[in-house]
């Protein structure tokens, strides 16, 4: 199966890049081949951390994300299928909606037998919930929708949970997962320094290399991560 993975939340610090990489690292570790596309113009943090399969995109152009669909079409369609991971930026879901509306993408991705993915990663705050609603109200029933509690943005997502926004995502068979907070200290190490998270598991030497228990931290939130990816149909 293919996908079209489209990581947003819109607001800035909930934890999109995160989830980017962590997805990415996802498919890595399972042989799963990929695309990735970082459309943040200042940090570009999934190009930094797996420049190897991630270039960036200008979400403001057509043309540049006619690039992300068409790697879909150069996919030969002999042996596994390929997926695309976007990394949305803050405040890029109403250029994002005129390509998708314009290009009449999940009309093409159907065709494709691509199936299409919005992530709508959250913190605890009601913005978060306003967002979400949007998102539903921009698309509707066709794509599917995966709700992620970014506990590593806040621990009450009482607000989210009784939402109407969330009732009418579950309506729609949104999928709702958590992801774990990773040590704040041990996540610093690795943005420092622009390592994967299999780079950080196994690199040993240098200022900014994990001790023996950070290293098995991460190991233990990535375990996490992949068992709720696991129940997502992701590709």
């Amino acid at each position: 199966m293919s996908s079209l993975n489209l990581i947003g939340g819109e607001k800035g610090g909930v934890g999109k890049s995160v989830v980017a990489r962590a997805l990415a690292q996802y498919f890595i570790d399972a042989g799963r081949p990929f695309t990735g596309f970082d459309t943040d113009r200042s940090h570009t943090s999934f190009t930094r951390f797996y420049a190897d399969y991630a270039s960036p995109v200008i979400v403001d152009s057509y043309e540049s994300l006619d690039s992300i669909a068409s790697v879909f079409e150069e996919d030969p369609g002999e042996g596994p299928r390929k997926s695309v991971i976007v990394d949305l930026a803050a405040q890029t879901a109403a250029p994002l909606a005129r390509w998708v509306k314009d290009s009449d993408l999940l009309t093409v991705m159907d065709e494709l037998g691509v199936t299409v993915n919005f992530w709508h990663v959250a913190d605890a705050g009601q913005d978060s919930v306003d967002l979400l609603q949007r998102l539903i109200d921009t698309y509707g029933a066709g794509p599917n929708y995966f709700v992620v509690r970014n506990l590593g943005r806040g621990g009450d997502f009482s607000q989210l949970d009784a939402s109407p926004a969330l009732k009418h995502a579950l309506d729609l068979g949104a999928r709702v997962v958590t992801l774990a907070q990773l040590h704040e200290g041990s996540m610093r190490k690795i943005d420092r320094a622009n390592a994967s998270f299999w780079a950080a598991i196994h690199t040993r030497g240098g200022a900014d290399a994990l001790g023996m228990l950070e290293r098995q931290r991460v190991k233990t939130w990535l375990k996490a991560a992949y068992q709720a990816f696991d129940s997502l149909p992701v590709g």
